[in-house]
């Protein structure tokens, strides 16, 4: 017995040093990234890699928030692409998620399927229609380019579907007896039980759209609209190439957002993985 308890607990030591060589690796980068935000721009690629900065430059944060490029316009850019797009997208999914999964009309299933094959097409092949029609529509170079396709997703139809197709139909059968319509039914019951479904959508939907770089590059030609992603690459020195300590510095500030998101709904997006059944 003795032996045995022995066993387990060098296992459990074992597996815990792995698993923290692991984050120490993955936070590498992060923590390199921290690291060059506080140098002078020479110092940030220099090699071997200097972890603590001599001299420590805190002015770089100051330089990317108050300077030029307008750093504080890209970040506001990016929050209202990603704080519309996000809540467009639970609203859609969330619709659609209900019926595919509560309604029953002719051809539900294969619709269904044929809505969930869309996710085969690449992202970059739709970039050249959908500039040509944002375009075409007096769209382009506007914030609602980025926008309107975000809210619509496959993903999120599919998480949400999944979700409502595990809650006893009774309750709608007993809603529908007590005279309730299909809206009451959703609205009333079944979205307030998809809460950590949609705190994990809202999770992975804002980091997608906050991370988003090629749809902004092709759809906005004006600084002022650039998001931050693109904004980022408007920090260079002197001579035209990138100032590493003030591009890290933006990137940066640029975490912060999505390190708050996941940490405030963190319990509600791993409650939504394991209802949902995903792994």
């Amino acid at each position: 017995m003795t032996r045995s308890r022995t066993d387990r607990t060098l296992r459990t030591w074992l597996l815990s040093v792995l698993m923290w060589a692991i984050a120490v690796l993955f936070a590498l980068p992060l923590l390199w990234m921290i690291s060059a935000s506080l140098k002078r721009n020479i110092d940030v690629f220099t090699l071997p890699v200097t972890w603590i900065p001599d001299p420590v430059r805190w002015v770089n944060y100051a330089d990317v928030w108050a300077g030029d490029p307008p750093l504080m316009r890209y970040f506001a850019n990016s929050l209202i692409v990603a704080t519309v797009a996000v809540a467009g997208e639970l609203f859609t999914s969330s619709l659609a998620g209900y019926a595919f999964a509560r309604m029953r009309f002719k051809g539900r299933d294969r619709l269904f399927l044929l809505y969930i094959a869309t996710s085969i097409v690449p992202t970059q092949l739709l970039l050249v229609p959908r500039f040509m029609f944002f375009q075409a529509v007096g769209l382009y170079d506007t914030l609602w380019a980025l926008i309107l396709p975000s809210m619509f997703t496959v993903f999120g139809t599919f998480l949400m579907r999944q979700h409502f197709s595990a809650v006893p139909g009774e309750l709608a059968e007993a809603a529908r007896i007590d005279g309730a319509g299909e809206w009451s039914i959703y609205w009333r019951i079944y979205l307030p039980m998809a809460k950590p479904v949609l705190a994990a959508l809202a999770i992975l939907g804002f980091v997608w759209s906050w991370n988003s770089y090629e749809t902004p590059l092709i759809m906005l030609s004006t600084d002022e609209n650039y998001t931050l992603p693109v904004g980022l690459t408007r920090f260079v020195d002197g001579d035209g190439g990138l100032a590493g300590g003030l591009s890290m510095a933006a990137a940066t500030s640029s975490v912060v957002p999505m390190i708050i998101v996941f940490l405030v709904f963190q319990r509600q997006f791993l409650s939504a993985l394991s209802r949902t059944g995903l792994k």
